[in-house]
């Protein structure tokens, strides 16, 4: 299972390893369950709240290729309105299958096999 770094510049860095099942877990649900303070509110997708830019890592805390996990719908639909992708980058999303953006909401993005650092 993945390592999560968890940095924000008014709180120290946190890096919790995902235990084993928590690929059904949002980055929202692996935050409040180890105390790491992201903000929240609607916890469907709606508000963005829990916006976050998301980097994966590699296993030594390099940055690699951005991940290609596909957004939701509703993840689309606040994005765009916060002006963090236009259309065009969504397309680019559905032809090729990678997420042109580092920007995700926590309560909608569901942990894979990889390091990540996310920043709140």
């Amino acid at each position: 299972m993945p390592n999560i770094t968890f940095s924000s510049p008014i709180h120290k860095d946190k890096t919790v390893y995902a235990v084993a099942g928590s690929h059904t877990q949002t980055i929202l649900k692996i935050a409040k369950d180890n105390h790491i303070p992201i903000d929240f509110s609607c916890e469907d997708g709606e508000c963005a709240t829990c916006m976050v830019k998301i980097t994966p890592l590699a296993n030594h805390g390099q940055r690699t290729d951005p991940m290609a996990s596909r957004l939701t719908d509703k993840e689309l639909v606040v994005l765009r309105e916060h002006k963090k992708i236009n259309a065009e980058d969504i397309e680019r999303m559905r032809v090729e299958d990678v997420s042109v953006t580092p920007w995700r909401l926590a309560c909608q993005m569901i942990l894979r096999d990889e390091d990540l650092l996310v920043e709140y």
